[in-house]
């Protein structure tokens, strides 16, 4: 029954080689935005919903980058499979317009506009002027960051995950010390709050981005080409156009319906705890599931490789094996932080970060919900972000990605909370929908075996 998963040692030590880099890249990842979450916590509670809302169109601006990132992946990974340099320097340059144009207008609109636009997501006047003050300076900071995501995802796809932790880890300690010295006032520095938090990350990423201007001026490995960046070609950008696109839009509208979720709790009657209790839940989830989630990018990578070499024999039975790990990873993890969550979370974990009875109680519900059914999610995941994307099936994984969000989890999370204004109990119970629409839809395609596409085929000459 299982046979599928003898694939023999070589695939698994390439599986834990690949994941391992990428594991470290998240935990740092979403290590800083507890450890953001954390400093900012200790002023209070005010503070920290309110950099939990500006955070919700951060979300989505990051979730479109990573849809460029993805989308270039499929295309990059197959491009390495059949090693053509020249072609993933001009994805590469696709990447780096499209993305810079995008954070650019992003960061405009939060500079200029803060106030109104952290309007439209809660009434609550006191966190929206505290979220303003924060926003209009950290989008300039996402700037810099979508130009590292794309040059970090390009060599992620090309087999080298390392050098993504390589660049996050200065980015970590070098904005975990400017939280430290400009939110609290240290070393002669003024105490800024909240507003010291935005400083401090867009600091970091500009550093972050310095280090992956000297990492490509010096690579060997892979060598860029300005000539190739700066003039990518028609060809190169309908291919991109036609398998990124649909990414795009999918993490886009993903991103969209996911920031619905913390804007109906932002319009509900306990917003203030529902927020905090949000915020918290939110980053030791991203902390404790980087094992699940870290197999969704190492798919993506086997499988593009796999069908650019021409091999798609074995790519059927890999992706099986592939959505077996993840699941099971996700039972391990999923167990585990629910016993974590029940005997240590409220004695010990909450009090760091100062949060009422309320706001604790919240943020347990939410942590036992999302870890109950985490090995689902795992799933979807690597089936989605991995196995059908990474085998060129975009159109598809992007259906099966939003429309559960939308035609089912969102309508009922807005009717359950602000139609019948239940308690944020069934408003979360809510969003498990979408996982569990996405697992059967997901599922069948996968099965049907005709996810399997080269798209590196159909490229004309330049």
């Amino acid at each position: 029954m299982f046979s599928y998963m003898r694939q023999g040692p070589a695939f698994y030590r390439e599986v834990v080689v690949l994941a391992i880099p990428i594991v470290l890249q998240n935990l740092i990842t979403n290590s800083l935005g507890l450890l953001d979450t954390f400093m900012v916590g200790m002023l209070g509670e005010l503070p920290m919903a309110a950099v939990t809302l500006a955070n919700i169109p951060i979300f989505v601006i990051l979730l479109l980058i990573f849809g460029l990132q993805s989308g270039g992946s499929v295309l990059i990974a197959q491009f390495w499979g059949k090693g053509d340099a020249d072609s993933i320097n001009r994805v590469m340059g696709i990447g780096v317009y499209v993305a810079g144009s995008i954070s650019v207008c992003f960061a405009l609109v939060m500079f200029f506009f803060p106030q109104p636009f952290m309007g439209l997501f809660s009434n609550n006047a006191e966190i929206v002027a505290l979220a303003a003050e924060y926003a209009r300076i950290v989008g300039f900071s996402y700037i810099f960051n979508s130009i590292t995501s794309v040059y970090i995802g390009a060599h992620r796809s090309m087999e080298n995950p390392k050098l993504g932790l390589g660049i996050l880890s200065v980015s970590m300690v070098s904005n975990t010390f400017l939280n430290w010295v400009l939110i609290f006032g240290k070393l002669g520095a003024p105490r800024l709050g909240v507003v010291g938090a935005a400083a401090a990350t867009l600091i970091s990423r500009i550093i972050e981005f310095a280090v992956m201007l000297l990492h490509a001026r010096f690579s060997r490995r892979f060598r860029l080409r300005l000539a190739l960046l700066l003039r990518p070609g028609r060809a190169l950008l309908k291919s991109y156009a036609r398998f990124a696109t649909p990414v795009v839009l999918n993490e886009t509208l993903w991103g969209l319906g996911s920031s619905l979720y913390p804007t109906i709790m932002g319009y509900m009657a306990e917003s203030t705890p529902i927020l905090a209790a949000y915020a918290i839940s939110g980053n030791i989830e991203k902390v404790c599931t980087v094992v699940v989630f870290a197999l969704a990018g190492t798919a993506s990578i086997l499988i593009g490789r796999e069908i650019g070499a021409g091999r798609k024999e074995r790519v059927y039975d890999l992706g099986r094996a592939l959505n077996t790990l993840s699941l099971l990873a996700g039972l391990v993890v999923g167990a585990l932080m629910v016993a974590v969550t029940l005997l240590a979370a409220a004695p010990f974990l909450y009090p760091l970060f100062g949060l009422s009875s309320r706001a604790a109680e919240i943020a347990t519900m939410m942590q036992i919900v999302v870890f109950s059914t985490l090995f689902i999610r795992a799933f979807n995941t690597t089936n989605i972000v991995g196995v059908l994307r990474g085998g060129g099936d975009v159109r598809a994984a992007s259906v099966i990605d939003v429309l559960p969000l939308w035609a089912a989890a969102l309508p009922l999370a807005a009717i359950a909370g602000l139609v019948f204004r239940l308690d944020i109990l069934w408003v979360y119970l809510c969003t498990v929908v979408e996982n569990l629409v996405k697992f059967l839809l997901g599922m069948l395609r996968f099965r049907s075996g005709v996810w399997i596409h080269d798209v590196t085929i159909t490229r004309a000459a330049d």
